[in-house]
């Protein structure tokens, strides 16, 4: 059986990072564009809290249920490694939820909550197999519980490279 303390250990080096990039970001820039079709740095904090809790709410509501059988075929997916390159921009199909949005360090305190549950949620699963537990993702494909969280930390680097990028824009 797979451990979860791999993915924790992940997710928190994974979120120093993230807040190593933050920290890079001035208050008065936080919700600064660089461009009109860009993210802020605000907006990409607000976009990874919805992501992060939507997963976490998605594997709870999944393991109140016995796992249901996915064929071989369906259990075959795009590789979640892609999760962290920049070189493919996507579109979210979660639209963004601007209530989020607010001052830097309240919402970087709120990202840091979440976070604490998120491990919290995964220290209770160690002891539990999660490989048989899925459910699709929009762009990869069916992903097991393991690999969902796998790709929040991927997810999270990928948009820490997101705001490294924002405060270099900002600082033409």
């Amino acid at each position: 059986m797979p451990s979860v303390t791999p993915i924790i250990k992940k997710l928190t080096a994974v979120r120093a990072e993230l807040l190593r990039a933050s920290d890079s970001v001035s208050t008065g820039n936080w919700l600064m564009r660089p461009e009109i079709d860009a993210w802020s740095s605000g907006e990409v904090i607000a976009h990874l809290s919805m992501v992060e809790r939507a997963i976490t709410s998605g594997a709870d509501r999944v393991l109140k249920h016995p796992p249901k059988h996915v064929s071989l075929l369906k259990r075959v997916h795009l590789p979640i490694s892609l999760a962290a390159w920049r070189g493919i921009r996507r579109k979210t199909p979660i639209p963004l939820d601007s209530s989020l949005l607010g001052e830097k360090n309240a919402m970087l305190t709120s990202l840091g909550e979440l976070r604490q549950k998120t491990l919290a949620f995964l220290s209770e699963m160690e002891d539990r197999n999660l490989s048989a537990y899925r459910w699709p993702h929009p762009f990869f494909g069916s992903l097991n519980l393991y690999q969902w969280f796998r790709m929040v930390a991927l997810h999270e680097i990928r948009h820490t490279k997101q705001i490294r990028e924002i405060v270099e824009s900002l600082q033409k």
